[in-house]
């Protein structure tokens, strides 16, 4: 349906936008529903609505994919600093900002991924709290936190975690090399992997073997930087996830004689659901998911 294009109109509602935005996010009607805890109808309801206000189509929809129309990307923009706004106005209404020490553990991909907007974000909803950060792999971030030295553990893991954690978004992990240079041919494939444990360099390893494609490690490093730069280097291939691949690098797949990798799952592992970390975690789960829209569009899904 088309609608008229008007200058003026009713103002934009919250709740509407607070659906179109989880829309976006979750990557589908039904993904929304389940986080908004409301039925599927209601969201299409509010879609609607938003529309007639907006006065303009905001997503191009078929049985198996969603995109945002130019509209669409615009008004998400503008959505996401007003509820941003919204909440940092609740915040200080309520006269209670959070002003404690948060214990942080995190990934080094993470950390130089999205933690600094995460970190933006976060202050500008509780500009008295403290954070004390600590950087290293995620199996003994989490071994520190079991111990009591860490109260959130932002990691990854290539399978479901059942427990405590929760889930910030998931993406694919790929193969990368340099993309002006052709792979060595007939040789075992020189690896740029972690330390281990690292569930990269595990999956990696994983996938190669149980291919039957032969392997060595020539490059081994505790840093992401020095993994890509090895990549674009062409002295050795390393895996991702999809939205930490940098410019110069080309992904390699099955027709380059490499097996396809599982999903990347990246966590957030709470100690206690305090105030602090419910939204610090709140803050890397909106982060991820506009990073890997701002990336890759608005991921193919079935509504």
């Amino acid at each position: 349906m088309d609608y008229p294009l008007l200058a003026d109109g009713p103002p934009l509602d919250t709740v509407l936008l607070r659906t179109f935005l989880e829309i976006v996010d979750s990557g589908s009607f039904a993904a929304a529903a389940e986080r908004l805890a409301l039925t599927p109808s209601a969201v299409s309801g509010h879609m609607r609505r938003l529309e007639q206000i907006a006065g303009a189509n905001l997503l191009t929809r078929t049985t198996r994919r969603m995109e945002l129309t130019q509209a669409g990307n615009t008004l998400y923009a503008y959505g996401r600093n007003i509820l941003d706004l919204e909440r940092e106005a609740r915040a200080k209404l309520r006269g209670a900002p959070l002003c404690g020490r948060l214990r942080v553990g995190a990934s080094e991909d993470f950390a130089g991924a999205w933690l600094p907007q995460v970190l933006q974000r976060f202050r500008q909803w509780h500009p008295d709290a403290t954070i004390e950060l600590k950087v290293g792999i995620t199996a003994d971030l989490l071994r520190q936190q079991e111990r009591g030295r860490l109260d959130l553990v932002f990691g990854k893991q290539c399978s479901r975690v059942e427990s405590h954690g929760t889930l910030l978004w998931e993406e694919p992990l790929v193969w990368v090399f340099a993309a002006d240079q052709p792979l060595p041919p007939n040789e075992s494939l020189p690896l740029a992997v972690f330390p281990e444990p690292c569930v990269y360099r595990e999956a990696a390893v994983a996938a190669l073997g149980n291919m039957g494609r032969p392997w060595r490690i020539v490059f081994e490093s505790s840093s992401m930087a020095g993994c890509l730069s090895a990549a674009r280097s062409g002295f050795a291939v390393t895996v991702v996830a999809d939205s930490q691949r940098s410019a110069n690098l080309r992904v390699l797949g099955v027709e380059d004689g490499l097996p396809q990798l599982p999903e990347a799952r990246f966590y957030a592992f709470a100690r206690e659901n305090t105030p602090d970390s419910t939204a610090l975690i709140e803050a890397a789960r909106r982060i991820g998911q506009q990073g890997r829209f701002g990336q890759q569009g608005l991921r193919s899904r079935t509504q």
